[in-house]
């Protein structure tokens, strides 16, 4: 085991797509010391260098051959295994059959006074380099991509054609073939400023082979240098870029040798709304934006080029130039958008089609507009405030066929703002149809108001209402209409706000609505559905913030079908249950003891004259606890509810401890069986304590 390598990979591609490449990046440090092990090559750490036309593996301390060795198989004892006359009976003969012997192979040892039958196997020692061709060939096959292709005449499939791979163990070239390539000790550099070929004398070299090709073969290395340019820029301008993470991550892997460089672009376009300009640059271009000290967008923004810094100029003028066609067509569009009011785009909804089965934009505005009304009249909402309810689900989705939306998509609901602005609608109905998008995602922020808050409810719930109803719920990791997004969305909206509506009667609305426009389907089994799909999401909401699945369990057990007051009632129960774990463990004991002895037909009508002591102080405990918690449940005060359970602890343990439940007289032991029938009522709406109890 002296001998030991470094193996390096390499394989070259066309330039990958850079999420793409993030995720192969990834697999590939999983893969390539799986594969080394399937087959027992050992060898050391393995270091993953990434950049869009490559991905390498460079692994330490790989062995000459692999270690010998001896595999021991236990089989039947030797009394199943060979008959009275010791011929092998048919499951000696499968066991040796199994393992590739011959029966005659098999050994018998003894063990702890029984005999078996062994099979032993010799496995030799293997060349390493004869192993390494098939072994680096499954890696390629086994990398997973979104999306494949085929190219020239080979049959193999890959994200973007292969050009060329380097295999090296040590000096020695491992003849790896894929897609008509035969593995060898030549790279290519960065396309433009060292495309090679490269020679690769070792595989200690690759690495430093490639750097000096001008590639940066980590995407940290690529970031650092991403940040330290935007660093500079930003010291020379005295402003501060936006470096989302999803286009930082993505501008990462579309370079091999990052420059950043400054542009900027005319200051008229300045008065299009910023978020266009926005968009433009960092969604269509990927360009960074950058902002004054007051947080004001600038007509400056940060390129990070993948060319020859000793061309920056060219590099700058061609950026700018593209930018500058962008941010044309963007003020062309906003200026005719403008040329009519917000409203007169909402008959244009018509166009659009929402779900091949439940209509077009226009009809979902009219479905939105009728459940904002029945929420708004559910939640007591003042009549002022209603009229803006109505007018923004009316306009919320009407910028949809506005010029500037179908070309910048990500500024739905923005732009219509803008629009409702320009036409004179009021403040919050302008605010509202920018925000009943949100949330957008998980701990993504609420519309501000009631008015936004309405119609995002509303919209949502049509859309989760409608799809379930058609048969479109999500299934497994499959959600091609985020449905589980939008669910969040409307608990997130229900509990930060405190809105007084019922979930499940919103449900029943949205329902009705479609019924009403002629969707035909199973109401009661639909409706069911999107209760679960509901109360599923919250319980995974709970379980990710820390409860309990046994406290969430006792709560659902007593029938609880709206989400918000799952979620209250679990994390009293939760907080309850960890600060006074002891009382909680024995109550649910109890309860768990109660509920297996009670006999539900027997009623809960004892005979309180014939109690003894013990009983009646129980039978008193358990009458004043009803009283507190069905006040509590009442008003809400579920926390409440749980500590006049908490009560009936003491007199209970003292029932269990000194009375005979099951006693010989049927009279006896009936009329406590009813006491504790009604001692288990109590916790009936509370929780179901038995839950908690299990282990």
């Amino acid at each position: 085991m002296a001998d030991k390598k470094t193996l390096a990979f390499e394989i070259g591609t066309e330039e990958i797509p850079a999420f793409d490449l993030k995720r192969a990046t990834e697999q590939l440090a999983e893969l390539m010391p799986a594969a080394l092990d399937a087959v027992r090559i050992p060898h050391g750490d393995v270091a993953i260098y990434t950049t869009p036309r490559r991905l390498i593996a460079i692994v330490a301390d790989v062995a000459a051959s692999t270690e010998a060795l001896e595999e021991v198989f236990r089989g039947p004892a030797a009394k199943i295994a060979f008959d009275a006359d010791g011929n092998p009976t048919k499951a000696a003969i499968g066991f040796a059959r199994g393992k590739g012997l011959d029966v005659d192979a098999l050994e018998r040892r003894d063990e702890n006074g029984t005999e078996y039958v062994y099979a032993v196997r010799q496995v030799a020692a293997r060349d390493v380099a004869e192993l390494l061709p098939e072994v680096l060939r499954g890696v390629i096959d086994a990398i997973s991509w979104p999306k494949s292709c085929r190219w020239g005449t080979t049959s193999e499939m890959f994200s973007r054609p292969v050009r060329w791979m380097v295999a090296l163990l040590g000096d020695r070239v491992v003849p790896v073939e894929y897609a008509g390539l035969v593995a060898g000790n030549t790279t290519c550099g960065h396309r433009f400023l060292a495309p090679g070929p490269h020679t690769v004398p070792t595989a200690d070299d690759l690495v430093s082979v490639v750097e000096g090709a001008y590639v940066v073969p980590t995407q940290e290395g690529r970031e650092a240098v991403i940040r330290e340019g935007v660093a500079r820029i930003e010291a020379e301008t005295g402003c501060t870029a936006e470096l989302p993470p999803k286009t930082l991550t993505e501008v990462i892997n579309l370079s091999e040798y990052p420059t950043p460089m400054m542009g900027a672009f005319d200051e008229e376009f300045l008065k299009v709304p910023e978020e266009i300009i926005v968009d433009a640059m960092l969604m269509h271009q990927r360009y960074f934006p950058l902002y004054d000290a007051q947080g004001k967008l600038t007509n400056k923004f940060i390129i990070v080029s993948n060319g020859d810094p000793a061309h920056a100029a060219t590099i700058v003028d061609g950026n700018e130039r593209v930018v500058a066609a962008r941010l044309y067509d963007a003020k062309f569009f906003y200026d005719e958008d403008l040329k009519k009011p917000l409203v007169d785009f909402v008959d244009r909804l018509d166009e659009v089609v929402f779900q091949e089965a439940l209509g077009t934009m226009r009809d979902k505005t009219a479905r939105v507009v009728k459940l904002s009304a029945r929420i708004t009249v559910a939640a007591g909402i003042e009549q002022e405030a209603m009229r803006d309810i109505a007018r923004a689900a009316y306009l919320a989705k009407a910028d949809l066929v506005t010029s500037a939306v179908i070309e910048f998509t990500s500024v739905q609901g923005i732009m219509g703002s803008y629009y409702a602005t320009a036409a004179g609608e009021p403040e919050r109905v302008a605010r509202a149809i920018a925000e009943h998008y949100m949330p957008r995602f998980s701990g993504d922020a609420i519309p501000t108001d009631i008015i936004g808050q309405v119609v995002a409810l509303s919209d949502k719930l049509d859309t989760i209402c409608g799809l379930f109803a058609v048969g479109q719920a999500p299934t497994g990791s499959s959600d091609p209409f985020a449905l589980r997004r939008a669910a969040l969305g409307v608990l997130a909206i229900l509990e930060e706000t405190g809105l007084p509506i019922s979930l499940v009667e919103t449900i029943d609305g949205a329902l009705i609505i479609y019924r009403e426009a002629g969707l035909e389907f199973d109401n009661a089994t639909v409706r069911q559905e999107i209760i679960d799909f509901f109360i599923t999401r919250e319980k995974v909401a709970l379980r990710d913030a820390g409860v309990k699945a046994d406290t969430i369990d006792a709560v659902l057990a007593c029938g609880i079908e709206e989400p918000v007051m799952l979620a209250r009632r679990a994390r009293a129960l939760e907080a309850a249950r960890s600060e006074n774990p002891q009382v909680f463990d024995d109550l649910a004991t109890a309860f768990a003891r109660a509920n297996n002895l009670r006999e539900i037909g027997l009623g809960t009508g004892y005979k309180k004259a014939e109690l003894t002591e013990v009983e009646l102080s129980l039978a008193e405990a358990v009458a004043a606890a009803e009283t507190a918690v069905a006040e509590a449940l009442a008003d809400d005060r579920y926390a409440d509810a749980l500590v006049a359970l908490a009560g009936l602890r003491a007199p209970v343990d003292e029932f269990f401890d000194t009375t005979m439940v099951m006693d010989e007289d049927p009279e006896v032991r009936a009329n406590r069986l009813k006491l504790l029938n009604r001692f288990a009522n109590t916790f009936a709406h509370v929780a179901d304590f038995s839950q908690m109890a299990k282990k």
